[in-house]
């Protein structure tokens, strides 16, 4: 059989896949203040298609996918609702389960919460501080990006094309602790009204980056074979991701990075801020699971589409072909 390869957003080429039969991956997963959109599931049911053909191939995957439970996003929802941030990532975590199971998508092994590491991630950001690459200004600690000279292989942007987009992606280049605008939260202070726990820089949260940091090294250790997510991850999160793990441990961090790409509704992408999210709990109630599942499946994984009700129409017209070219006795319930 011919070498298995995968493309690889690191190098920006196809490479050789590992050669051993047990292999890691890690999917950056949801933050629970709202339920699952198209945009969810396309990248959820590409990496369950990319698991499934893995484990065909003989490859025993220990796979994991992380729950931002603890976030700048899910405390402002639970603020508005009035509703306690746990309760309000319980309640959208078991619907984005119900959603998973409908669009048989198979479950990772585990589904760690930040919130349940707040040890690790701590220790971990005691390493960096211990090490040079991060500083404490008045009880939150940061990413120090100057002493990273690799800092930006992943995204390949220059520092303008950075501040822009981490404006963009809730970033806030303008705090005026940071040494520099492109410095990165490992630990926030505790704001008023928000959950903290005790560090030895005062009570705080964990920063989003540290917490995927720091649950991949624990369940999966390093080098992790996979790690992927959708494209608009890649900057800040992934990027910071691979600077704090590399920097801390002196190790690699991630062999492989697979990122799918996004998808567009009405003529722009996908996306909350603009409110153009199609939610899946919305299609359930027009539509079967299998033609989401093969219109989701139609499009390669790293290709950007447009959605239209003309793509699940096709997908019906598709899946009505296969039940009419199998026999029902052969012919699975769900695909």
């Amino acid at each position: 059989m011919a070498d298995l390869t995968v493309f690889n957003s690191l190098s920006g080429k196809k490479e050789v896949f590992s050669s051993r039969k047990k292999i890691s991956v890690y999917v950056c997963g949801v933050t629970p203040y709202d339920t699952t959109h198209l945009g969810h599931a396309f990248t959820y049911v590409s990496f369950d298609m990319i698991i499934r053909y893995l484990s065909y191939l003989n490859y025993e995957v220990k796979y994991i996918q992380n729950v931002t439970d603890i976030d700048d996003d899910i405390l402002k929802k639970a603020k508005e609702t009035d509703k306690d941030w746990r309760i309000l990532g319980e309640e959208n975590f078991a619907c984005f389960l119900d959603d998973l199971q409908w669009l048989n998508i198979r479950q990772p092994d585990f589904f760690p919460r930040a919130s349940d590491h707040i040890p690790e991630i701590i220790s971990l950001t005691e390493s960096l501080l211990a090490k040079g690459f991060a500083y404490d200004k008045n009880g939150t600690v940061y990413f120090d990006v100057s002493k990273d000279r690799e800092y930006g292989k992943l995204s390949k942007i220059n520092p303008e094309e950075m501040l822009t987009l981490l404006m963009e992606r809730g970033g806030d280049p303008s705090d005026p602790n940071k040494k520099n605008p492109l410095d990165f939260v490992l630990w926030q202070k505790q704001k008023e009204g928000e959950p903290a726990w005790e560090s030895p820089w005062g009570k705080g949260r964990p920063g989003w980056h540290m917490e995927c940091s720091a649950m991949s090294m624990k369940y999966l250790g390093m080098p992790v074979d996979i790690h992927g997510g959708g494209r608009d991850l890649i900057y800040p999160h992934h990027e910071s991701e691979i600077a704090q793990s590399e920097k801390a441990t002196a190790k690699t961090f991630v062999n492989f990075w697979l990122h799918t790409a996004m998808l567009y509704y009405q003529g722009e992408k996908m996306s909350k801020s603009l409110g153009n999210m199609v939610f899946i709990s919305d299609l359930r109630k027009r539509h079967a699971a299998n033609p989401v599942r093969l219109m989701l499946l139609s499009h390669h994984y790293r290709q950007e589409w447009q959605y239209s009700e003309n793509e699940i129409t096709r997908a019906e017209k598709l899946n009505d072909l296969f039940k009419k070219g199998t026999t029902g006795k052969y012919f699975p319930k769900n695909i």
